[in-house]
């Protein structure tokens, strides 16, 4: 018996069981805040933001996982207030197996940040995204054991499954709070803390059509500081722990970051390199250029799990684009002649 044919099908059911464990992730992690905590949406330097990540991972020895992301951040200000709201938008796509697992999902995002303080940007910020979420799998990819006729594979037999449908739709919604502000002379340094609560309406997600299967809540802690080094230098750490059922990640590291040109408050590059570890799973190295309002990043990630035996250390290729701007708008609201927005 051909045997590899039968373990396409059994591939794509332990991809599913992992995606009911754990959700996507990416290892700039960081440029994707809507999926780490949606009272995230907002803090930047600016009044928009627009991000694209782009990951393909462990095709260095199976048909595994392409994952995009694409998020777009509007920040408002409030009335004659110190406060702001954030309208955004996060779409993700990914595909994953022999059989074209695929997901699908179109987010909204609202998050309100509330102003503690008139002397600095200080800010307690409460998010809400929620929306559509599609699944699906081309059956015709699809090889089991049934379709072995004694002396071959053959497509034109039954495969066996019951699976009722190949498209499952359902809704899916998140809640997170943080707080960030500024520090240090001329309030210089930048921190944020954050805690939301993803799934919180446990979506069902079954080819099957079984009501027992549904996603898992996952709560997710995350930090990041940003702290001067000189005029032209910074170093920025990031740290995210997640838990969603039995299955808990941890991921952090420190980027450091050079601007060049005459002027460090007007700078039309910097160059940034630095190292994010995921616990028990990769080692990240990361190199990053800002060029006036764009940032492009790459990473690589070095496989030091169990895995590294079949992947020869090999792990996931990642690429992010994001840009920053200004709308043609007045800003009234100041402190020491700088905006007085929410910011990182």
């Amino acid at each position: 018996m051909n045997r590899h044919r039968s373990y396409s099908f059994l591939f794509v059911l332990l991809l599913s069981v992992a995606a009911r464990a754990q959700d996507i992730h990416f290892s700039q992690f960081y440029e994707t805040p809507l999926l780490r905590n949606p009272s995230l949406a907002g803090l930047f330097t600016g009044d928009y933001r627009v991000q694209t990540v782009f990951r393909d991972q462990w095709n260095s020895f199976t048909d595994a996982y392409r994952t995009g992301s694409l998020n777009a951040e509007v920040k408002w200000p409030v009335g004659q207030t110190s406060d702001y709201f954030t309208t955004a938008l996060q779409v993700l796509y990914d595909k994953a197996g022999t059989a074209a697992l695929t997901t699908t999902e179109l987010l909204p995002a609202l998050n309100y940040h509330k102003s503690l303080s008139d002397e600095k940007p200080m800010f307690l910020s409460l998010g809400f995204m929620g929306g559509l979420v599609e699944k699906t799998l081309d059956l015709s990819k699809v090889t089991t054991n049934s379709q072995f006729n004694g002396t071959a594979y053959d497509p034109a037999l039954p495969n066996g499954e019951t699976i009722l449908t190949p498209n499952v739709h359902y809704l899916d919604g998140s809640i997170g709070i943080s707080f960030n502000t500024s520090f240090g002379p001329d309030n210089a340094n930048t921190m944020y803390a954050g805690f939301a609560y993803h799934h919180l309406n446990r979506p069902k997600n079954s080819f099957y059509k079984n009501p027992a299967i549904e996603l898992d809540p996952k709560i997710v802690f995350s930090g990041g500081l940003k702290v001067g080094v000189n005029d032209y230098s910074y170093f920025t750490l990031y740290a995210d722990y997640s838990r969603q059922g039995p299955s808990i990640e941890t991921i952090g590291g420190v980027l450091y970051t050079y601007k060049l040109g005459p002027d460090p408050d007007n700078y039309p590059y910097s160059f940034t390199i630095g190292t994010m570890a995921r616990w028990n799973d990769a080692l990240i190295p990361i190199v990053k250029l800002e060029m006036n309002s764009f940032n492009l990043g790459l990473s690589y990630d070095i496989n030091v799990s169990r895995l590294n035996t079949v992947s020869n250390s090999r792990g996931g290729f990642e690429l992010s684009l994001s840009y920053t701007g200004l709308l043609n708008r007045d800003h009234e609201r100041t402190t020491n002649g700088k905006f007085h927005d929410p910011r990182f």
